[in-house]
């Protein structure tokens, strides 16, 4: 099991991982985070043709994505936000 400091890594890889496998231009998946001290926010940038792959119609698609995230975040006893920027 890893330790407390490898958690944040963990989440930003697993959304780095889901974002890859929906957009067509998987190359120019960034994602970083910023860890508060309650809190980490995973931001997450697409190619601009991928944007709508990764919000999804009427948002469904990135409220998947944070619910996966969120259950992780819990199982971790961490939490987390995910940002989608353009």
């Amino acid at each position: 099991m890893g330790t407390q400091s490898d958690k944040p890594e963990e989440l930003r890889h697993l959304v780095e991982i889901m974002a890859k496998a929906l957009v067509d231009y998987p190359e120019q998946v960034n994602v970083a985070e910023i860890e508060g001290e309650q809190t980490t926010v995973i931001e997450l940038k697409v190619a601009k043709e991928d944007l709508g792959k990764i919000i999804g119609k009427e948002g469904r698609t990135a409220r998947s994505l944070r619910t996966i995230l969120g259950a992780v975040s819990t199982k971790l006893r961490k939490r987390s936000v995910l940002e989608i920027l353009e």
